[in-house]
């Protein structure tokens, strides 16, 4: 129980931290999933946090990218054999 509070704390300690960062975006979120299932997974809280913030920022980034490429004007809206407009 006194890991979980540790982690807890470390966590809102870490969020204070990097509010003003673009670059922890998804970060934190999965370093608590990741903690939290490697605790459960066998002890291993810090290589699931780890893991989980590294997959975090991973999933946060391809939304920032498919964000985007949908704010951008399509040049080819009325070209139908594109691969954008198959799909």
């Amino acid at each position: 129980m006194r890991s979980i509070a540790a982690a807890a704390l470390l966590g809102l300690v870490a969020l204070g931290a990097t509010t003003g960062q673009g670059q922890a975006r998804g970060c934190l979120s999965g370093a608590a999933v990741g903690g939290v299932a490697g605790h459960v997974a066998g002890h291993h809280g810090v290589l699931g946090a780890a893991a989980g913030c590294a997959i975090g920022h991973h999933q946060a980034s391809k939304h920032d990218q498919q964000a985007a490429r949908r704010a951008t004007p399509d040049n080819n809206s009325g070209d139908r054999g594109n691969s954008e407009s198959a799909r």
